[in-house]
């Protein structure tokens, strides 16, 4: 009897200690919260792909000298789950569709044919603060976006006064929280950023002549929305994700949201323009548009001349000059400085000829 309850002590001391080590194992495992997946897979400057270089047959593409071959179909490659790999093409082409519904675009000349007492200039002082107000809320940058989105839409068929013009700022950006953050702000938050100019009321009301006059259709593609999957493209096959790149094209297109003129450009073809001045601002020996940016863009590089010389003039400080917020908030260390790198001082017509 003594030997079997000490067999049976044996045993659950072992069972015991399988346990212990199959936890400690468990525990030296490199946990991952939902935010810090994008850095795990690569975004961090390192590579943990699986290296399918050896797996797959070498094709011959036309490369451009000093330029390395492009991989076009990288992005069917990409280990990074919120690529969405799988289902990207279906999604991006239904995005693409839907950039283009009448709905979801402002018009094009409001300020001259709707409004009477709001101008071009004071829309950009508008969505200057309005980045400012972002970074205190540490809102999304896709939150920003369609915050403007909104506002343009709106004042396309509704005459306001320039004194409600704020109001209208912080009730968009209310909805567009609501539509995006995890943790919206509060209305009271937004009282308290324009010093209690508005009241709750007003804020709320404004809130819900929003949502009627835009039919509550508030989901809409922006820049933010293709300019994640050009950057994507643009990388290639680079083992190191260049993170410049990636806050210069950021930087870039958050100007765009200034510009009262890029209202006439889809968010895709800011999107791609922003891409090919990125590029060339960092790289400009290298042509800053190739097959693949081509081919999943939808663009060519004749398609973004317009758009790329107000985005240049926009960079440059030729226009928005006093509008400060976007370039203060791109000095800092976390966006690698990128508002002060040295802009081109033009893009060449040659970049524009149609030649990938």
């Amino acid at each position: 009897m003594a030997e079997q309850e000490n067999c049976v002590r044996v045993t659950r001391l072992a069972a015991r200690k399988r346990a212990a080590e199959e936890t400690l194992q468990r525990s030296t495992n490199k946990r991952v919260v939902l935010g810090e997946i994008q850095n795990v897979l690569g975004l961090d400057g390192k590579s943990n792909r699986v290296d399918k270089k050896k797996t797959r047959p070498k094709t011959k593409r036309n490369v451009r000298k000093g330029e390395k071959a492009f991989d076009s179909n990288v992005e069917e490659k990409s280990d990074d789950p919120q690529m969405c790999a799988t289902y990207a093409s279906d999604i991006y082409q239904y995005l693409h569709k839907m950039e283009k519904e009448p709905s979801r675009r402002p018009s094009l000349d409001y300020i001259e044919k709707v409004q009477r007492d709001v101008s071009a200039n004071m829309r950009g002082i508008l969505v200057d603060w309005l980045v400012e107000v972002a970074e205190e809320y540490r809102l999304q940058s896709d939150t920003l976006y369609l915050t403007v989105s909104y506002i343009d839409r709106f004042l396309s068929a509704n005459v306001i006064t320039r004194q409600r013009l704020q109001l209208l700022g912080v009730s968009s950006m209310l909805i567009a929280c609501k539509y995006e953050e995890i943790n919206p702000a509060h209305v009271e938050d937004f009282c308290y950023i324009t010093d209690n100019t508005y009241t709750r009321e007003e804020v709320m009301k404004m809130e819900s002549d929003v949502l009627t006059s835009l039919k509550f259709e508030m989901g809409s593609p922006t820049t933010k929305t293709f300019l994640r999957r050009f950057t994507r493209i643009a990388q290639g096959d680079d083992e190191s994700y260049n993170l410049e790149l990636e806050f210069l094209g950021c930087y870039l297109a958050e100007l765009s949201l200034l510009d009262y003129e890029c209202l006439k450009f889809l968010p895709s073809l800011v999107a791609a323009s922003v891409i090919l001045l990125s590029r060339f601002t960092l790289h400009p020996k290298l042509h800053p548009w190739n097959s693949a940016l081509q081919q999943y863009s939808k663009y060519k590089a004749s398609d973004l001349k317009e758009c790329v010389g107000i985005l240049l003039d926009l960079q440059s400080k030729r226009r928005g000059s006093t509008l400060v917020a976007i370039r203060e908030k791109y000095k800092q260390h976390k966006f690698k400085c990128v508002s002060t790198l040295s802009p081109p001082l033009e893009v060449p017509e040659s970049l524009f000829k149609d030649e990938v």
